[in-house]
């Protein structure tokens, strides 16, 4: 995975990479002024519709099979990131680590 470091206008950390579906990810130092955290996740979750279901949710298209676009209007805001303290990532920590050693999630 190839992970592209920066920094943001505002002079926090940043990261870009992409997941395994190739979706663009990142990882990025919050302004959060009162506890330390990250945001973490899908940049952009590339919404899609079945294409045989697209037009009963408005979208229009020629394909009758498979995934088309589904374009949220720009009046809707879906947060694809999380907002984690860096407790919560401690927390999460010895979950990560087990599936990196063994490829399973603790039980």
């Amino acid at each position: 995975m190839e992970i592209k470091n920066s920094t943001t206008q505002r002079g926090f950390s940043h990261a870009d990479f992409k997941d395994h579906y190739g979706l663009p990810c990142s990882i990025q130092k919050s302004s959060l002024a009162t506890k330390d955290a990250i945001w973490f996740g899908v940049d952009d979750p590339q919404p899609k519709v079945l294409a045989c279901q697209a037009g009963s949710v408005g979208v229009e298209t020629n394909e009758t099979c498979g995934w088309v676009d589904y374009p949220i209007p720009k009046e809707v805001l879906i947060n694809t990131r999380m907002h984690l303290t860096q407790d919560q990532v401690k927390e999460l920590l010895p979950i990560l680590q087990h599936f990196a050693d063994t490829g399973e999630l603790p039980t």
